[in-house]
């Protein structure tokens, strides 16, 4: 199988299976425990914080360990809105192509909370500008929340600029850095962001694992209530194996980023030219050079997605028609949408993404076959 859905999700590097491996056979202890196991475990736990908040540039206490992606968008999201709303703040800025994570607790705070939403609207390629979202701010707005790098179409979104905006206006932002992990820099500083959600299996960590960074000072209401763990913001016993191979998962991915984004660039380039030559009437979606350096998304006129993915399938290849959480949803995709294609457009939606396994010969293999699959296709119809 030649794996190209390195968006959805990746395989877990042997070194960070390594450094897992103890916490689940011996040193097994729950790190609220006084005794030996507790300590040895609480110690990795501390370890890994100090660790991940190195990367971020951040102190460890500003780090809070979560399940996923998903939990750590709902906890910044529900934690900074519902803390604003008792000081009669109402209003949240995002932009319509988020994760769901995002647009769909953002509506569920509109409908049950009384929250205003305002969708700044983003361009052909997907890109957002930051002058709109400050002008979208209010007096009475609690949160602004734009991704680092959508997982879709990958165009990378221009957050430090964004973000000095928002804090000259004294309001918190938030992205979601989930796709970013193992490709963009995250220093929080540079990047001028207030919360900041990772997911470990995005970079060869272990699925069931990941962190929001929440600046200190920032008025965060738990969602999850229970024991008191991670300082009262996130109850629930800490998944030690897991929090030590997200740490070690995202030092090998970061300390290893330059080197591979320059090798998946080239693969990307080398993949796109490959397809723009073999298959008339593709388009690349996104933006065509701020996007993730493994990223390839496209529209192939004439076919369905769903048939497409199963040819490829057949073929011995993994992709997927845009974001691993939305397969098989009938409806077309908000971000292309959003992008103004029509929805007929949207659905001969394809997402090749690259990652560390994938070779020139991989790539070459691809070409060949999606343009006979296509050519076939094209042909049914």
């Amino acid at each position: 199988m030649i794996y190209l859905d390195h968006s959805a999700t990746t395989p877990v590097d042997e070194r960070v299976i390594e450094a897992m491996a103890p916490f689940w056979a011996t040193a097994y202890g729950n790190p609220s425990s006084i005794y030996g196991l507790g300590r040895q475990a609480a110690a990795a736990l501390e370890d890994a914080r100090r660790r991940i908040a190195r990367i971020l540039n951040c102190q460890p206490a500003e780090i809070i360990f979560t399940s996923c992606g998903t939990e750590s968008d709902n906890l910044a999201l529900r934690g900074v809105a519902l803390a604003a709303a008792g000081h009669g703040k109402r209003h949240i800025v995002t932009t319509p192509i988020e994760h769901h994570a995002v647009l769909h607790t953002v509506a569920d705070l509109a409908e049950h909370f009384d929250f205003e939403v305002t969708q700044v609207p983003v361009d052909r390629h997907g890109l957002v500008e930051p002058a709109a979202v400050a002008a979208a701010i209010r007096p009475d707005t609690a949160l602004v929340s734009v991704m680092l790098a959508n997982n879709e179409v990958g165009t990378i979104q221009p957050i430090a600029e964004i973000g000095a905006w928002t804090r000259a206006r004294g309001v918190p932002l938030h992205t979601d850095a989930v796709q970013a992990g193992g490709y963009l820099p995250l220093d929080v500083e540079s990047l001028h962001v207030d919360l900041l959600a990772l997911s470990a299996h995005k970079f060869y960590g272990p699925k069931g694992v990941g962190l929001l960074y929440v600046r200190r000072g920032v008025r965060l209401l738990p969602v999850q209530t229970g024991g008191g763990q991670e300082r009262g913001r996130r109850s629930g016993t800490e998944n030690v194996p897991y929090i030590v191979g997200m740490a070690r998962a995202l030092e090998l991915a970061q300390a290893e980023r330059e080197a591979e984004a320059q090798r998946l660039a080239e693969l990307r380039r080398r993949l796109i030219a490959g397809l723009t030559d073999r298959i008339p009437d593709i388009t690349l979606t996104g933006h065509p050079t701020q996007r993730l350096p493994g990223h390839v998304s496209l529209l192939v006129a004439g076919v369905e997605a769903e048939a497409l993915l199963i040819a490829l399938d057949l073929a011995g290849i993994a992709a997927s028609s845009g974001s691993a959480c939305a397969t098989g949803a009938p409806t077309p995709s908000h971000v292309l949408t959003a992008m103004g294609y029509r929805p007929q457009e949207a659905m001969g939606a394809l997402r090749l993404t690259l990652g560390r396994a994938n070779t020139e010969a991989e790539v070459d293999f691809v070409v060949a076959r999606l343009a006979e699959i296509v050519a076939k296709l094209r042909d049914q119809r």
